[in-house]
C-alpha cells in the first residue's frame, strides 16, 4: 500500500492536489489522533472530474463490450482480495470498525459486490415488444445514463465504495464518488487499485471534500445524470431539492429506525443472540440496526435477564485489537450526539437500563467510545423512540398484542428494515406484509446481499439498490421502432 501520509484527489486516473491547495485532517477514532490529511475537493476540482468522468464515457470507458467491464470489475475484485489485510487495517484505523468484523464482514462483501456485478454486465437487456401495427418489429434497449455522482456515508466506508460504483459500473456509466469527511481512505485506496485492474482514466473518480461544497456542487451540476446518496433525511432533502433544477435522477438511502419485534414464542436464544448483532454491531451505527427492541410482555423478564449480560460482556477497545467486538464511534461529533440522546432520554423520563456513558478505560479514554445503552421507554412517542440515533443506543419497549407491534413498528417517519422472532409461520409472513419497510428480516436480522433489493418506504428514501432492481436506477429505456414491411402513413389526399 502507498504511503498514506497525505493523499490526493484521485481524478482522471491520477492523484492529484486541489487547485486551492487546501487539505483536511484524518483522525484515528481510538485516539483522536490525526495519521492523513487528504485534499480537499471544491467546485472547480469538481468540474475536472465531471469533464474526466465525461470524456471516459464518451471514449474509451463507453466503447468497452459489456464483457469487456465484466473482466476489469472482477480484476478489482481480485487485487482488493489479494490486498485484503491492508485494506482491512486501514478500514479498521480509519472507521472504527473492529478489524475481525472488517476481514469477515465489509471486505468479503466487498468482493462479493464486485463479483456479483461483474456477471451483471452481461445480463443488462432490453425487450421486444408485440406491436399493434402488421410489419413493425418494436424492441428496447437500456442503456447507460452517462455520469453518475455518488455520496456516500462514514458508517461502514470500504463496503459503501462496492456498494455504490459496482452497479454503475457494471451498467456502463462513469463515476464520480465524494466519500465523507472522516472515512476517505477506503475509496482512495480502491481508486488506486482500479488504476492497477487497468480502468480507463476518468471511468472511476473520487473526490474527498465538504457536502456543503463538494457535495452541493455535484448535486446541482448538469454535467451529472444521476446523483446517488446515502446518510440523513435532511441532507437527502437538500440534495432533492439541487437535483431539481436540472431533472437529475436522485437515488436515496436515507434513514431508518428499526423495529426488532419479539414475540411470546420467539426462540429466546436465538433472538437474543440476533438482537445483540442487530442493535451493536458497528457500534450501532447502521441504517438498518434494530434500534427498537419490541418485547412481548409474557417475555419481558426472560429476554432481559439473558440480554443484558450479553450487553454488559461486550468487549469494547481498539479497532485493532483481535478480540475488539465494539470500537470507538466514527468522530467525535458523533460521539457527542449519542451522548446527548442519553440527556434526551432522562428527560422524557425512560429508565437507562445499561449505558449511558463513556466507557471509563484508560484505553479508550482518547477516543469517541460510548458504552452500548439500553434503554426502558414505555412510550413509543417518546423522541428516543422515534428519531434515529444512529449509534450503541436501542429502546425496549413492552407490548401484549400482535396488532399494538404492528402499529407501534409502523408508527415512525421512517420504513428501512424491521425484524420479527417468532415461531409461527402465519404470523411470521402475516406480520411481515403489514410492516411498512422495504425489507423485513424474520428470525434474522440485518442480512444483506448484492441479489436482493435494498432500500426503504416513507422517508427512508427512494429507489433500491442491489439486485437487478439497481441495473433499473443505473439504466435508461430506448424504444427502437423498425418498419421492415410496413407502408409509412399518408396525409389524405
Amino acid at each position: 500500500m502507498t504511503d498514506l501520509d497525505e493523499r490526493g484527489l484521485f481524478i482522471g486516473g491520477a492523484f492529484v492536489p486541489a487547485h486551492s491547495g487546501a487539505t483536511f485532517p484524518v483522525h484515528n477514532p481510538h485516539n483522536d489522533e490525526v495519521f492523513v490529511r487528504v485534499a480537499e475537493a471544491r467546485e472547480d476540482d469538481v468540474e475536472d472530474a465531471i469533464a474526466a468522468a465525461r470524456s471516459a464515457f464518451e471514449g474509451p470507458w463507453g466503447a468497452l463490450t459489456p464483457k469487456e467491464r465484466g473482466k476489469l470489475l472482477l480484476r478489482l475484485a481480485r487485487l482488493i482480495q489479494d490486498q485484503g489485510e491492508s485494506i482491512a487495517r486501514l478500514e479498521a484505523k480509519n472507521s472504527g470498525h473492529p478489524i475481525r468484523d472488517v476481514r469477515r464482514f465489509d471486505l468479503v462483501r466487498t468482493v462479493d459486490w464486485f463479483e456479483y456485478f461483474a456477471g451483471m454486465t452481461t445480463k443488462i437487456q432490453g425487450d421486444v415488444i408485440p406491436s399493434s401495427f402488421r410489419g413493425v418489429l418494436n424492441y428496447t434497449l437500456r442503456e447507460p445514463l452517462g455520469v453518475v455522482a455518488q455520496i456516500v456515508p462514514w458508517n461502514f466506508p470500504l463496503m459503501f465504495v462496492a456498494w455504490n460504483i459496482a452497479p454503475a459500473l457494471a451498467a456502463g456509466n462513469t463515476v464520480i464518488l465524494k466519500p465523507a469527511e472522516y472515512t476517505p481512505l477506503s475509496a482512495l485506496e480502491i481508486a488506486r487499485l482500479t488504476k492497477e485492474a487497468g480502468f480507463p482514466p476518468g471511468a472511476v473518480n473520487v473526490v474527498p471534500g465538504k457536502g456543503s461544497i463538494a457535495g452541493a456542487a455535484l448535486a446541482r451540476h448538469p454535467g451529472v445524470d444521476k446523483i446517488c446518496f446515502t446518510g440523513s433525511v435532511e441532507v437527502g432533502q437538500q440534495i432533492m431539492r439541487e437535483a431539481a433544477t436540472n431533472l437529475k435522477r436522485p437515488l436515496l438511502e436515507l434513514g431508518g429506525k428499526g423495529p426488532n419485534i419479539i414475540f411470546d414464542d420467539a426462540d429466546l436464544d436465538a433472538a437474543v443472540q440476533g438482537s445483540l448483532f442487530a442493535a451493536f454491531h458497528n457500534q450501532g451505527q447502521a441504517c438498518i440496526a434494530g434500534s427498537r427492541i419490541l418485547l412481548h410482555e409474557s417475555v419481558w423478564d426472560k429476554f432481559l435477564d439473558a440480554f443484558l449480560p450479553r450487553i454488559r460482556s461486550l468487549r469494547i477497545g481498539d479497532p485493532l485489537d483481535e478480540k475488539t467486538q465494539m470500537g470507538p464511534l466514527t468522530s467525535k461529533d458523533h460521539q457527542k450526539r449519542v451522548l446527548e440522546y442519553v440527556d434526551v432520554a432522562k428527560g422524557e423520563g425512560a429508565e437507562i437500563l445499561y449505558g449511558g456513558k463513556r466507557p471509563d478505560t484508560p484505553e479508550t479514554s482518547r477516543g469517541y467510545y460510548v458504552l452500548p445503552t439500553l434503554v426502558r421507554a414505555e412510550d413509543p412517542g417518546m423522541r428516543i423512540c422515534q428519531e434515529e440515533v444512529f449509534g450503541p443506543f436501542i429502546t425496549v419497549t413492552p407490548f401484549a398484542k400482535e396488532e399494538e407491534a404492528v402499529a407501534i413498528a409502523n408508527g415512525v417517519p421512517y420504513g428501512l428494515g424491521a425484524g420479527l422472532w417468532t415461531q409461527n409461520l402465519r404470523r411470521a409472513h402475516g406480520v411481515a406484509a403489514q410492516l411498512r419497510a422495504g425489507m423485513v428480516w424474520i428470525n434474522s436480522y440485518k442480512l444483506v446481499d448484492p441479489a436482493s433489493p435494498f432500500g426503504g418506504m416513507k422517508m427512508s428514501g427512494i429507489g433500491r439498490e442491489m439486485g437487478f432492481e439497481t441495473m433499473r436506477e443505473y439504466t435508461q429505456v430506448k424504444s427502437v421502432w423498425v418498419g421492415y414491411d410496413f407502408e409509412p402513413w399518408r396525409w389524405p389526399e
